[in-house]
């Protein structure tokens, strides 16, 4: 039927049609509207919340050209600026470095072995944990048969947990140069001799978590002088974290001179980071701790729905003692950044897109799905299997002791490290490039950083990366980032950097033992009590709510502390 015409030319829309039209209209602006208005919803990580952003990420790594893309996806990734500021001084080290220097050499009053050691005491240890777990157990080993006066046999590493490594000790580390260097310290032997004539069968002991100096001397001394060989098993953690500051020194001599690894270990290393330097004359290297034991543990959500809460839920039943809370963990900063919001976090702090990253990592949750994103925001992404033959990690890649010592050796000659979660890798790495000159180290500020992710479509490029530069403030490796005495003394070896006062350079080979006296002032140097283990209590990390010092921050709680004892493996998973 044709519509009659109205004055003007127009035609007259019926009634009826003109409502359901209208109602359809005013529904669809309201949606719209609510979608726009809405925040994004609290159970899920900050970046990967919108499965919108997700998926443009993923698209971008898997086309050219943002192929694939809608307009929407393109505006969003054109936020971040192709080019960084790369060329500032400050990305790559800082101006405030050649003031501070390694100091480990012990005082006049630290007598020789050869004075100190019982020709009839023998101390042995066995590891726990991972490559680094073990490596601050060995430290420490030292430090104990030091202060019992006792020769140590060379450590047995574990090779019975969650890692399952069979390598020994001369088969990591150069144990002919670990005896040798320490020679002065400690008497060490490789073997346990006859005494007496006759070999004895050691005392099967374990010392307390945090184990004083008189800890030591009450505990360990009368069992040892009565049975002249004492066994501390499951060795990690089990020496104070403050004690003398000789005994301090000796930790650094061994830590940071004494272990070294084998030729062949050290060798391939030092080829992985020149093929880096062929890349790139700087590159950055980053500890991932992306793989899914470590995502389980952390309890954290990262948005993948009811298949990540099963899958990590079925690795989380290993230990029965953990009782994960994902948001207060959240709010705490102790979930590891996604990829994602590493590239981002360093896109903001000035790096640009053409800077080649080393990724250290065991199996990526997600695989190269996870990646997609940090690979689109940095293309030039490397790992020891991609910059390397089959053939050339063959010696290596059954055993994960060795596979973690060459990421070792690559992460600690970066020209930046990023250390993505707290775990023993990264506090080791941490002490040591402070101990040489504080090359760049980066630790997410992750407690401050969760809130500006959540909310960072709501605000400008600009906005957003001024306030990353602002919450990364002593998260970055600077001198005097850390209030002396704070935290594991492998991250802060404060009692080892000396300031320099003569305004001379010093090199990586005048910190070896070459002198008698440091020159210089060191940054901590305040007597320490002997407590007992019993009066020590949370002495280690002391008062979580006392404000640092102008120009300092406090590390967070230690991740230690979420292992209870009941729960005797629970912490080898942060191992590395």
């Amino acid at each position: 039927m044709v519509q009659s015409r109205r004055r003007g030319g127009s035609y007259r829309c019926p009634r009826r049609a003109a409502l359901p039209a209208a109602a359809l209209l005013l529904f669809f602006l309201a949606a719209v509207a609510l979608l726009y208005v809405s925040p994004p919803p609290v159970s899920d990580h900050p970046v990967v919340a919108s499965s919108r952003r997700r998926r443009s990420a993923y698209a971008l790594l898997n086309s050219s050209g943002g192929g694939g893309m809608d307009e929407s996806e393109r505006r969003e990734i054109s936020r971040v600026p192709m080019n960084g500021s790369t060329g500032r001084d400050d990305l790559w080290g800082s101006k405030l470095a050649s003031k501070f220097y390694g100091c480990s050499n012990s005082g006049s009053k630290f007598l020789d072995s050869n004075i100190t050691t019982q020709t009839d005491r023998y101390l042995m240890i066995v590891t726990s944990g991972g490559l680094n777990q073990q490596r601050t157990g060995i430290i420490d080993a030292v430090a104990a048969a030091r202060i019992l006066n006792a020769t140590l046999v060379v450590p047995k590493l574990d090779q019975a947990s969650f890692w399952k490594d069979s390598s020994n000790f001369s088969e990591i580390f150069d144990a002919d140069w670990f005896i040798s260097s320490l020679s002065k310290d400690v008497k060490i032997v490789k073997e346990l001799p006859q005494i007496g004539g006759k070999l004895r069968a050691p005392h099967r002991m374990r010392v307390p978590r945090k184990c004083t100096e008189r800890c030591y001397l009450n505990r360990v001394l009368p069992a040892l002088l009565k049975k002249h060989v004492i066994r501390l098993t499951k060795f990690d953690y089990r020496l104070a974290n403050r004690l003398q500051t000789d005994l301090q020194k000796l930790r650094c001599r061994v830590n940071y001179h004494a272990l070294r690894f084998t030729a062949p270990i050290q060798e391939m290393g030092e080829k992985l980071i020149q093929r880096m330097r062929e890349r790139s004359k700087y590159f950055i290297a980053l500890h991932l701790r992306f793989e899914p034991d470590m995502l389980a543990f952390s309890g954290c959500y990262y948005g993948g729905g009811e298949k990540e809460r099963r899958e990590l839920g079925a690795i989380r039943k290993r230990w029965k003692g953990l009782h994960p809370n994902p948001e207060k963990g959240r709010r705490q900063g102790r979930c590891p950044l996604t990829p994602e919001e590493v590239g981002l976090m360093l896109r903001a702090l000035g790096h640009s897109k053409d800077v080649h990253i080393y990724v250290a990592s065991g199996e990526i949750y997600g695989g190269a799905r996870t990646l997609a994103p940090l690979k689109a925001l940095f293309p030039n992404l490397h790992t020891k299997e991609t910059i390397s033959s089959k053939e050339e990690l063959a010696p290596f890649s059954k055993y994960s002791s060795r596979m973690a010592a060459l990421d070792f050796i690559v992460c600690d000659e970066s020209d930046a490290f990023v250390a993505n979660n707290n775990g023993n890798m990264a506090k080791i790495l941490a002490g040591r490039r402070r101990y040489f000159g504080h090359k760049r180290t980066i630790r997410p500020n992750a407690k401050r950083l969760y809130p500006l992710f959540l909310s960072r479509g709501n605000m400008s490029w600009d906005a957003f990366s001024s306030k990353v530069r602002m919450f990364q403030k002593g998260f970055m490796g600077e001198p005097r980032e850390l209030r002396p005495g704070r935290g594991e003394f492998h991250e802060n070896p404060s009692t080892c950097i000396c300031e320099r006062t003569d305004g001379k350079a010093k090199s990586r080979n005048d910190q070896v033992l070459d002198s008698s006296i440091d020159r210089g002032k060191a940054m901590d140097e305040q007597a320490v009590p002997n407590y007992t283990f019993e009066e020590v209590g949370e002495f280690d990390d002391g008062d979580e709510d006392a404000p640092a010092e102008k120009g300092m921050v406090d590390l967070e709680m230690d991740d230690d502390a979420l292992v209870r004892p009941e729960d005797p493996e629970l912490e080898q998973i942060l191992s590395d």
